[in-house]
């Protein structure tokens, strides 16, 4: 700060002449981005109704096995039926934000704007990880730490999907839920040949052109950054059929705001609630991970 005085100085009034009368004003805001619910909108989603205590119950009938039968024959062996129960409970996750009055009046109206979007976005993507837990510890892991991502993998997943003996899920949608530089690698392989050969017009020319993205061996791809990077420089996307991952809701996502007159001369607290769990139908069967290196690609 400059001393006060009557000194006068000659010279040009600019704006670093008078940087302490310049105002600082916020023009604009926004959140820092990130992957929030991908697994979500990918899964068989149910919510329970009011009143049906804490657990989410579903009964599988086991399949029963049919005989020859002649004129002679007296079919007296009958098939039992029997049944498998499958159960998911859901849990509570919260969220809280507090913010005193002097700060609210303070801070740009802007920034203030997006205080509630920060703490929805984070509830998001705690139900997406939660999501993608279920993916990474799936019974079965295709590749490994080392291994390099292919297109290979997704087409085993998808073929084992369907053609296992102890039951097959031959309706889809399937998906394949992968990190960014598990797709790069896919993406890679498919424009392997540039420089060689010419690229027709198709899935080459488009890739290379836009990027890779859409089906790949009947699954939709989609990305996820919030695939968990390991120690060893790997991650575990995975491949499954919808009916293979359930999401139960116990209730809809909710918030609440608590006015608090004795903290910091007042504030307000937002909290944020839901109730949900995953759980995996078929496990060993429909849904697999897919291991692999995802070091950060440099070309």
């Amino acid at each position: 700060m400059a001393s006060l005085g009557t000194t006068t100085t000659s010279g040009w009034t600019t704006s670093s002449t008078v940087s302490e009368a310049l105002p600082v004003i916020i023009e604009s805001s926004r959140i820092v981005r990130l992957f929030t619910n991908v697994v979500t909108k990918l899964v068989d989603r149910h919510t329970m109704p009011e009143g049906s205590g804490l657990v989410w119950n579903e009964i599988a009938l086991n399949n029963l096995t049919a005989s020859n039968v002649t004129e002679t024959t007296i079919l007296e062996n009958p098939q039992q039926l029997s049944d498998n129960l499958f159960q998911v409970t859901p849990l509570q996750v919260g969220i809280s934000t507090l913010i005193t009055d002097r700060a609210r009046r303070r801070i740009s109206a802007n920034v203030a704007s997006l205080i509630g979007q920060v703490a929805g976005k984070a509830m998001e993507r705690k139900k997406d990880i939660d999501g993608l837990a279920i993916i990474a510890n799936a019974t079965t892991a295709l590749g490994g730490t080392t291994t390099t991502m292919q297109s290979g993998y997704i087409a085993a997943a998808i073929a084992r999907i369907k053609g296992n003996s102890t039951e097959p899920l031959l309706e889809g949608p399937y998906y394949a839920v992968l990190h960014p530089f598990q797709t790069k690698a896919v993406q890679d392989e498919v424009v392997a040949g540039l420089g060689t050969y010419t690229i027709p017009q198709g899935l080459t020319q488009d890739t290379f052109r836009m990027g890779y993205s859409g089906n790949l061996f009947g699954a939709e791809v989609y990305e996820d950054g919030n695939i968990t990077i390991d120690s060893t420089t790997s991650a575990k996307g995975g491949v499954f059929g919808k009916m293979s991952i359930v999401l139960v809701q116990g209730y809809e996502p909710r918030a609440e705001t608590q006015r608090r007159p004795d903290v910091g001369g007042g504030a307000d607290v937002l909290y944020m609630y839901d109730e949900y769990a995953y759980g995996e139908r078929s496990a060993g069967n429909w849904l697999y991970s897919i291991y692999t290196d995802v070091t950060a690609p440099s070309s």
